[in-house]
């Protein structure tokens, strides 16, 4: 979907590293190493996503950090439309309607950052998860959005890493 959008591989890639996490920023050199591309293809697509106010940029020491702009009128949708394409959405759906009582997702390792490696690590939290489905399932997901998915279930998460992508708020009896 996203590739029938966005036809610059580079975009597509800049916008998955700054849309999937917020909190994710990088600066031209380290993008350029992380997406194995060259400074000026990066360079092109940074001006181009800042222009369009898609991206903010920040002077930091001599660097320039850029970050997604959360002020930008289509953040939310694009962001949904980022995630919709990781197959983040899907996978929360299925897991969801059929995992037990899950209190808590947490995406861990590349995609948290940003990278979208083709290995997404999911962290379940909660209690009696049904374990055994979890293999089943994790093939369904799998053929539903094209990438490799590991599950780690826990029955606590308070760590702060990782991207918490879906956290039941209700209160423990």
């Amino acid at each position: 979907m996203l590739e029938s959008l966005i036809t610059s591989k580079t975009r597509q890639r800049i916008l998955v590293k700054f849309f999937m996490n917020v909190a994710t920023n990088g600066y031209l050199r380290g993008l350029a190493e992380e997406l194995n591309e060259s400074t000026n293809a990066i360079r092109k697509e940074l001006n181009n996503l800042l222009e369009a106010g898609f991206l903010e940029k920040e002077a930091s020491q001599n660097k320039i950090i850029y970050r997604a702009n959360k002020k930008h009128p289509l953040f939310s949708i694009i962001q949904k439309i980022i995630r919709h394409h990781i197959g983040i959405e899907a996978m929360v759906d299925m897991i969801l309607q059929r995992m037990g009582e899950v209190e808590k997702v947490v995406i861990i390792g590349d995609y948290a950052n940003g990278i979208d490696s083709g290995r997404i690590e999911v962290i379940l939290v909660g209690q009696q998860l049904h374990a055994s489905y979890i293999d089943k399932l994790g093939v369904k997901i799998e053929n539903e959005i094209k990438r490799k998915v590991e599950f780690f279930l826990m029955e606590e998460y308070e760590d702060d890493k990782g991207l918490v992508i879906y956290e039941n708020h209700k209160p423990k009896e």
